[in-house]
C-alpha cells in the first residue's frame, strides 16, 4: 500500500511539474492578437502550399470535391479585401457577448451579483458550493453560448466571496459550460439540433428510422450529475489547491447584506416572477411568436433568440435593484452604468478583431474540411466491430473539435462517413450522435480557435493580470483529461449492461 502511495505521488508531481511548463511556456506565448496575427500568415502559406499540391477531398454529405484555395489567390486576395470588415462585424460572439455584458454589466455594477453572492454564501452549506456551481454550468447551455458569458465570471465571484482562490471558481465554471456543454437534465437545442442531421443521414441509409431529441437524454441526465460530481472533485483535489491562496483584493469584510440591500434584492425577487410570468404566457398562448409554427418549442424563435431574453432579463433586475438601493437615482444613471460595465472589453474587441479574420480564412480556404475528412477515414479503414471502435471515433472527434468549432457542423461532417458505417455494425445512430457529442465537448476548452477565449482571458485578467494562454491551458487541461475519461466509461458501461440511452433507445438497434 505504501508503495502505491508513493508511486501515486510521483505521477501527480509528474502531471503538476507537466501542468506547470505548460503554463510556462503558455504564458511566454506573445499576446493573443499578435499570437493569431503568426497563425494567420503560416495559414496563407499552409493554403498556398496545398493548393499547389491540388488538395482536394469528396464531402461525405454533398459528394461534391472540395478544393483546398491559397490566400494567394486571386480569389484570395479579393477576399480579404471585400470581407475584412465583414468579418469582424459579422463575428457572431462579438455581438453576443457586448450584449449579454450590457445587461449582466449593469446587474454586476449596481452590486446586485455581489449581493445574490453574498446572500446565497450565508444560507448555503459551503461544502457543496463547487458541485452546485459544476451543476448549474452544465445546465447552462440551454443559454447556447451564452452561457459562457455569464456562469464563469459569476462562479469566480462566488468563490471570491467565501474566501477561495477565484480562479478555481473561474475553472469551475468554464469546465461545466464547455466541457460538460452536451449534458443536461433539459432537453435543449442541442438535442434538436443534432437529431435532424442524424435522421436525415440515417434515413438516406435505412428508411423509416428516426433520431429524435429525446433518443440521448437518460444518458446525458446522468452525465449531468456524474460531470458535476467528478469535476467537483478534480477542482477541490487538485486544481484548486495547485493554484494556491489568492492574494489578490478580496471584499471579505462585509459578508452580511444590510436591510437596504435585502429590500434590494425583494424587489429584485418581484420582478423577476413577473419576468418569468411574461414569458410564460409568451410560451403558452395559442400561436405565440415565440414557438414554432407546430407550436413547439424545440428550435423555436425564442431559444433561438435567447440571447436578447437573457439581457432583457438582467437589465430589469439591475435596474430594479439600482433604483431600490439608491445607485440608480435617474435614467441617465442607466446608460452610464452601462457604459462602465462595457468599458473593461476593450482589449476583448481589439483581439476579436484579430480572431475573427483568422477563423474566416481558415474556412474560406477549407482546410477544416479536408482535414476532417482525412482523418476520419483513417478510422474508417481500421475494421473494427466491437465498442472500442467508438472510443476511438470519440478521440477522433475531440481532435477534430480542435479546429471546427461549430459542433453542428462537425457532426453535418462526420455523420455521413459515420452514421453508415456503423449502422452496418448494428449500432443505433442515437448511440453515435451520443459518442460524437461526448468528443465534441471533451476538448471545447483547450482550443485557442475558441471564439469565447478571448473574453475568457479578459475574466482572467480581473483576478491575475499575469495569467495568460498557459494559465488557462493548464487549469483546463485535468478538467479535460479526466471529465472526458469518465464520460468515455459512462458510455462504456451503458453499453456493457445495455442500458437505455433515451426512451425505447438502446447502444445496438
Amino acid at each position: 500500500m505504501k508503495t502505491n502511495q508513493n508511486s501515486n505521488v510521483i505521477e501527480e508531481n509528474r502531471f503538476s511539474k507537466f501542468l506547470s511548463i505548460v503554463e510556462r511556456v503558455g504564458n511566454k506565448l506573445p499576446h493573443p492578437f499578435i499570437l493569431f496575427f503568426y497563425l494567420t500568415i503560416a495559414l496563407v502559406l499552409i493554403s498556398f502550399v496545398l493548393s499547389l499540391f491540388n488538395a482536394a477531398v469528396v464531402h461525405p454529405s454533398t459528394a461534391e470535391t472540395v478544393v483546398v484555395k491559397s490566400i494567394l489567390s486571386y480569389e484570395g486576395i479579393q477576399f480579404i479585401l471585400l470581407n475584412t470588415l465583414t468579418n469582424f462585424t459579422s463575428f457572431a460572439p462579438l455581438g453576443l457577448v457586448l450584449t449579454i455584458m450590457l445587461g449582466v454589466g449593469l446587474a454586476e455594477k449596481v452590486g446586485l451579483l455581489e449581493t445574490l453572492m453574498k446572500s446565497a454564501i450565508v444560507s448555503a452549506p459551503k461544502k457543496y458550493l463547487t458541485f452546485v456551481v459544476f451543476f448549474i454550468g452544465i445546465l447552462g447551455n440551454v443559454a447556447s453560448d451564452a452561457a459562457f458569458v455569464v456562469i464563469p465570471p459569476l462562479a469566480a465571484l462566488m468563490f471570491l466571496l467565501v474566501g477561495r482562490h477565484p480562479l478555481a471558481g473561474l475553472a469551475v465554471g468554464l469546465a461545466s459550460t464547455g466541457i460538460g456543454f452536451s449534458a443536461n437534465i433539459l432537453i435543449a437545442g442541442t438535442d434538436a439540433l443534432l437529431s435532424g442531421i442524424s435522421t436525415e443521414v440515417a434515413k438516406g441509409y435505412m428508411e423509416g428510422i428516426v433520431v429524435t431529441p429525446l433518443d440521448n437524454w437518460y444518458f446525458m441526465s446522468a452525465s449531468t450529475f456524474v460531470l458535476a460530481l467528478v469535476g467537483t472533485i478534480v477542482t477541490e483535489k487538485y486544481v484548486e489547491p495547485r493554484l494556491g491562496v489568492y492574494k489578490g483584493e478580496q471584499s471579505l469584510e462585509n459578508i452580511n447584506t444590510s436591510p437596504l440591500e435585502k429590500r434590494g434584492l425583494r424587489n429584485t425577487l418581484i420582478a423577476t416572477i413577473i419576468f418569468i410570468a411574461i414569458i410564460l404566457v409568451g410560451v403558452l398562448i395559442p400561436n405565440s411568436p415565440l414557438l414554432n409554427e407546430d407550436g413547439s418549442i424545440l428550435r423555436s424563435p425564442f431559444l433561438s433568440g435567447i440571447v436578447p431574453v437573457i439581457f432583457a432579463f438582467f437589465l430589469t433586475i439591475g435596474v430594479v435593484y439600482g433604483i431600490t438601493t439608491k445607485k440608480i437615482t435617474s435614467t441617465a444613471d442607466i446608460p452610464k452604468v452601462m457604459t462602465e460595465s462595457v468599458g473593461s472589453l476593450s482589449g476583448y474587441i481589439v483581439l476579436i478583431f484579430m480572431i475573427s479574420q483568422f477563423i474566416a480564412y481558415f474556412n474560406w480556404t477549407n482546410i477544416a474540411t479536408y482535414l476532417a475528412v482525412n482523418l476520419a477515414s483513417i478510422l474508417n479503414t481500421l475494421n473494427m466491430t466491437n465498442i472500442f471502435v467508438i472510443v476511438l471515433f470519440v478521440l477522433l472527434v475531440a481532435v477534430l473539435s480542435l479546429f471546427i468549432l461549430s459542433g453542428s457542423a462537425l457532426w453535418a461532417l462526420v455523420a455521413p462517413v459515420f452514421i453508415p458505417v456503423f449502422m452496418e455494425l448494428g449500432y443505433h445512430p442515437a448511440f453515435i450522435q451520443l459518442a460524437y457529442r461526448i468528443g465534441e465537448s471533451s476538448t471545447n476548452m483547450v482550443t485557442p480557435l475558441n471564439p469565447y477565449f478571448a473574453i475568457i482571458l479578459s475574466f482572467m485578467h480581473v483576478y491575475d493580470k499575469k495569467a495568460g494562454i498557459g494559465t488557462l491551458m493548464s487549469l483546463m487541461i485535468p478538467y479535460t483529461i479526466v471529465l472526458g475519461t469518465v464520460w468515455v466509461i459512462l458510455m462504456l458501461i451503458f453499453g456493457f449492461f445495455n442500458l437505455p440511452i433515451g426512451p425505447g433507445i438502446f447502444m445496438k438497434m
